[in-house]
């Protein structure tokens, strides 16, 4: 592994139709295998910065900013999962690659898979940190289960992230902590931040994993995972419970959260 501060990271830009810009970090060698890092809703790239910081040196490295989120500016009218997957994708055109893996925290990980769905060609491997497998956020809602949820956001927007971050908390995590978390991520641009919400609510993961061939590993957190998402998608995502820290655990444990990244190149 490298040490903190040794790998020389290049802010770039992609541009998109619709007056999007989709804002990345590149890091490590062209010739690298390439590892592609998406962040969670209302959160952004800088959160993989220690991460990239202990991956291998010879990994290159590609953290995007999902339009709205971040640097990433865009007026465009969808929000759906399949749109920020194309932001991703225009990464991956404008970096020229040919093979990567992609990695999502939470909402990521539901484009990291629309990105997979997109580019079965380039796609190898779809990595989640810390999502998929919340039963009441990922899979498709019925209509009257989907209009309730989008309504706490659009009632108490600041109410329902609160609720989001406790949600993603395990027992005895610090208040302060939450508090940090809860800060940045009710701050999300709007209506970006909203419209994310009912694209994340709408999308029909199941759909998308019967068409999404390549493996998928979810690095889940321990305390948060459910019986019920392990019968249900045990035999389609490769379920790795990690005891790192909350939902946020690529933050808390960036060098442990590397190591497993790395480790999936001889999975």
């Amino acid at each position: 592994m490298p040490t903190p501060n040794s790998r020389i990271s290049k802010h770039l830009v992609a541009p998109r139709s619709g007056h999007t810009t989709i804002h990345y970090t590149a890091a490590g060698p062209a010739e690298g295998p390439v590892l592609v890092l998406v962040h969670g809703w209302a959160c952004d790239r800088g959160d993989f910065d220690a991460v990239t910081r202990h991956l291998p040196d010879d990994h290159r490295v590609l953290a995007v900013d999902l339009a709205e989120h971040g640097a990433s500016r865009s007026t465009r009218e969808v929000w759906t999962i399949r749109e920020f997957a194309r932001d991703v994708a225009a990464v991956l055109e404008a970096e020229s690659v040919t093979e990567a893996v992609v990695a999502g925290h939470s909402l990521g990980a539901a484009v990291a898979v629309e990105v997979g769905r997109l580019l079965p060609g380039t796609v190898s491997h779809v990595v989640a940190l810390d999502g998929l497998h919340y039963l009441s956020l990922f899979p498709a809602q019925n209509e009257e289960q989907a209009d309730a949820l989008v309504g706490l956001f659009r009632d108490d927007f600041a109410g329902a992230v609160r609720g989001l971050v406790e949600g993603g908390s395990p027992a005895g995590t610090d208040q302060a902590l939450m508090d940090a978390y809860f800060e940045k991520m009710v701050a999300v641009r709007q209506p970006a931040g909203l419209r994310a919400i009912e694209g994340l609510v709408h999308w029909d993961m199941d759909a998308a994993l019967r068409e999404t061939k390549q493996p998928i590993t979810v690095f889940a957190v321990r305390d948060l995972v459910t019986q019920e998402a392990i019968d249900r998608y045990g035999d389609r995502f490769d379920i790795v419970p990690v005891d790192l820290g909350t939902h946020h655990f690529p933050v808390e444990a960036p060098e442990a959260t590397a190591k497993l990244l790395a480790g999936l190149r001889s999975r």
